[in-house]
């Protein structure tokens, strides 16, 4: 088993992945029957105890690039959203429709456990609860069964069926990107929904797609960029609350340098604009990704019999741009909302300006959305969404949800009025990078009917404009 532990080793610092560099097949010697995370933890114990302190698992982390993070661990676990608001009402279960169909499963689908929720404090049973296969075995599939006791659990498909299971438990790797992919490109409730970069095309597109990922051109596996040791991966979005490797952000300039192009004038843009301004003109080219969701008003869908918010889709979207410096501000939870100039309530919002030398222009998803807030104490109300799904019943999920986030502990609230606020995030768009042919020109920002909001973005106009003036 040491030797192959040294080979996993020696391929995560070996530099830049590819996705076909990822070994399959290395365990077929080690054990002889799965048994759950129990036969990982045999040989894994302290990779299982890095892997529990990781966001992966934890879903908070530290928060060194919220300007407003005073110091507290926050994540997805413990903060809100604006597409199914917040896990704590929503962790896991399967909600059926009238016809017996599966609408929803709870958040725990994407987290990396087995159904139990996150603690802080390490133990046996947080170890074995952690689904080592979910990122490391490829065909690997789940879905949710009763305990013994009749409680909700994640097990694999084959759990019924030893040697299938056995096959597939011993089919180990590196994380390949239709691995990251299995949550990251279907969160939010549908293809594509929340993040608009990151598509299940991914998994198999071309260069043309994706300079990086691109099987005809690097063939980079998530991992290639997404470095990391001891299960902590590099990468913060503007959006993302906790860091899981605090220090400098993960750029293009690491494998590029800060002057990459043969042309004086566009080198000179990459001290004021980020790369992913040119290279990524449009997201959303596949699927058609989640771009304002208003849980105000449900919506019903006559041929699913189900219900959801009235959703707005959009596909090759232009993106929205702005100035940031690597910092963002939270909008949290058991805090009034603070209300923005245009009236909306900032979900998440990078920081920088023009002035700010740290700060440079970024492309970015502005995703919309209305959400309740206590009519009191103004503070955002999570939505017991999964219910919500088979009833429609709006008014009942806001209940449930605030009962869940203040209804107990220091809150100890009993009453839950509540109106609703519009709301926006800006969502960092950095995957699907195109090639230098398909990058935008001059034109496409400068000039009339140009894509960026100068007046926005500090300028009085167009600074090409104004110095030919």
């Amino acid at each position: 088993m040491k030797h192959a532990i040294i080979l996993l080793a020696v391929l995560a610092v070996a530099g830049p992945s590819r996705a076909g560099d990822a070994p399959a097949s290395t365990h077929q010697e080690y054990f002889e029957h799965y048994e759950g995370t129990a036969t990982c933890l045999g040989c894994h114990q302290e990779e299982a105890e890095s892997f529990f302190h990781s966001q992966h698992y934890q879903w908070r982390g530290e928060t060194p690039d919220l300007v407003n993070g005073e110091g507290r661990r926050l994540g997805k676990l413990n903060t809100m959203n604006d597409f199914c608001t917040s896990p704590g009402a929503n962790w896991i279960g399967n909600v059926t429709n009238s016809d017996g169909a599966v609408l929803a499963q709870g958040c725990s689908k994407c987290h990396a456990g087995l159904g139990k929720r996150p603690e802080p404090v390490l133990s046996r049973e947080q170890l074995e609860n952690i689904d080592c296969l979910i990122c490391h075995a490829s065909g690997y599939r789940r879905d949710l069964y009763q305990d013994a006791g009749g409680e909700p659990v994640w097990k694999p498909i084959l759990w019924r069926n030893q040697p299938g299971l056995d096959s597939v438990a011993k089919r180990i790797s590196l994380p390949k990107r239709e691995m990251c992919l299995r949550c990251h490109a279907g969160a939010g409730g549908g293809q594509n929904y929340k993040r608009g970069d990151i598509e299940y095309a991914l998994a198999t597109c071309d260069r043309d797609y994706d300079v990086h990922m691109g099987s005809d051109g690097q063939d980079m596996a998530c991992t290639g960029c997404h470095t990391g040791a001891d299960h902590r991966v590099r990468g913060r979005g503007a959006d993302l609350s906790g860091t899981d490797v605090p220090g400098p952000r993960l750029t293009c300039a690491e494998c590029h340098d800060e002057a990459p192009h043969a042309e004086p004038v566009l080198d000179a843009h990459t001290r004021r604009v980020a790369c992913e301004t040119c290279h990524i003109p449009t997201f959303a080219r596949t699927d058609a990704t989640d771009m304002v969701r208003d849980w105000s008003t449900p919506q019903r869908h006559e041929a699913a019999n189900k219900f959801s918010a009235t959703i707005t889709l959009e596909k090759d979207v232009v993106p929205a741009y702005a100035w940031w410096n690597g910092k963002s501000r939270l909008q949290a939870l058991g805090e009034p909302v603070r209300v923005e100039k245009d009236g909306t309530v900032g979900i998440m919002l990078p920081q920088g300006s023009r002035k700010d030398r740290g700060a440079r222009i970024y492309p970015f998803k502005l995703h919309r959305g209305r959400l309740p807030v206590l009519s009191d104490e103004r503070w955002l109300v999570p939505i017991a969404v999964e219910e919500f799904f088979a009833d429609g019943d709006i008014d009942k999920a806001v209940r449930e949800g605030g009962q869940e986030a203040y209804g107990h502990g220091a809150y100890g609230r009993e009453a839950f009025d509540y109106e609703w606020v519009d709301v926006k995030r800006y969502m960092g768009i950095y995957h699907g990078v195109r090639p230098a042919e398909h990058a935008l020109q001059c034109l496409d920002c400068h000039g009339e009917g140009g894509r960026l909001d100068w007046a926005a973005l500090g300028y009085g106009e167009d600074p090409v404009i104004k110095r030919l003036k």
